[in-house]
């Protein structure tokens, strides 16, 4: 039995339509969140670019509200990496992924742990939450002071680790901020954690950034040995091929569209799923950032993908008397991609900046390479 190969373009094409990125939905922000399973979130704001790019309909004070009645969570979840969740999504995936961050923060502070229970540690952090919510750095103090000597940063980093902590308004609010303040999610939320089996975490993947490879699944949950897994799941999954040969798995019933299906220009944030959810990033990315003079991980650009790759950066710089939006293309663009281009830019300064004196978006010259 032959197994059907996906060229670049259809696994492109495959992957923008699980994303929301062929064309806006006409969806609520929860179901959107659930759909990609959620959004990467550790900056104060630049995500609702990644609900705007997504949805027909201004998301901005829906996913305020959201954050602000706790029914959408800001949180540590994939990668240890703070995302925006349904609280029902929270519960489920956060204890999925506690062994990568448990893992990680053993790594950066085992040593500064040494000597500590940290089962005590875990439920002293707890029960200083019974106040109200608290900043790291408060969390910190009152750890250093139950247990003198040891370094207050890492034992709260610890709690981090063992307690699920939702960051609470006003921080992440639509036109507003606040301290990176936490309360543990069940405290903040009333939810519950929830006992899931990782088939279920593979599935939701699956239908949110496929069809992948078990690579893939595991850069983007940080989990290892899912091989086994997804070979229990074999059965129920459609088996493919890339033009390299690696097997892909995918659901029976998810889009796959044709390769030559239009794939608008959609403006990404700078910590945009789309680019952080496979081991091969070269379905969407086939450029390296670092080769455009970017310096990494303090040094992210937005991202314009144009015919569903990405074709530029972006930038947004908002002065007194006028906010600019500056794309930087990797290439050199045609009259038509430089028209949808510069028309998607100004709707996303109208929606970033609606009360600007004026807007402008500008296209640089190609950027050598």
């Amino acid at each position: 039995m032959t197994t059907e190969v996906l060229d670049a373009r259809a696994l492109n094409r495959a992957t923008l339509a699980r994303q929301l990125l062929l064309e806006r939905a006409e969806l609520t922000v929860p179901q959107v969140l659930e759909r990609v399973v959620g959004l990467q979130a550790q900056t104060a704001h630049t995500w609702y670019v990644g609900l705007w790019s997504r949805l027909a309909a201004d998301p901005a004070e829906e996913a305020s509200a959201l954050l602000a009645d706790g029914s959408a969570v800001r949180i540590a979840a994939m990668r240890g990496t703070i995302h925006l969740l349904t609280t029902g999504d929270a519960a489920l995936l956060r204890p999925l992924v506690d062994p990568v961050i448990e893992r990680g923060t053993l790594t950066a502070f085992r040593r500064k742990l040494d000597g500590l229970d940290l089962a005590e540690v875990s439920a002293a952090g707890l029960a200083a939450f019974a106040d109200g919510p608290l900043t790291f750095a408060e969390l910190g103090r009152r750890l250093a002071e139950r247990w003198p000597g040891h370094d207050g940063p890492a034992m709260a980093q610890w709690v981090r680790a063992a307690v699920p902590l939702a960051q609470v308004p006003p921080r992440g609010l639509w036109g507003r901020s606040g301290p990176v303040a936490h309360l543990p999610l069940e405290q903040w939320t009333g939810q519950g954690l929830r006992a899931a089996p990782v088939e279920e975490l593979v599935r939701r993947y699956l239908a949110a950034f496929g069809p992948a490879t078990v690579k893939d699944v595991q850069a983007w949950s940080g989990l290892t040995r899912l091989a086994e897994v997804v070979r229990r799941l074999r059965p129920e999954l459609v088996v493919l091929r890339d033009e390299q040969g690696r097997e892909l798995y995918d659901l029976p019933q998810a889009p796959r569209p044709d390769g030559d299906t239009p794939a608008p220009v959609r403006y990404l944030y700078e910590f945009e799923n789309l680019l952080r959810g496979h081991a091969d990033r070269s379905r969407v990315l086939t450029v390296d950032f670092a080769d455009q003079g970017y310096s990494g991980v303090n040094d992210i650009p937005g991202a314009v993908l144009v015919d569903g790759l990405v074709a530029a950066t972006w930038r947004v710089a908002a002065g007194r008397e006028e906010t600019v939006l500056t794309v930087r293309p990797f290439r050199r663009l045609t009259a038509a991609e430089q028209d949808e281009v510069v028309a998607e830019g100004e709707a996303l300064l109208g929606f970033l900046e609606p009360g600007a004196a004026r807007r402008e978006v500008r296209l640089t010259a190609p950027v050598p390479g």
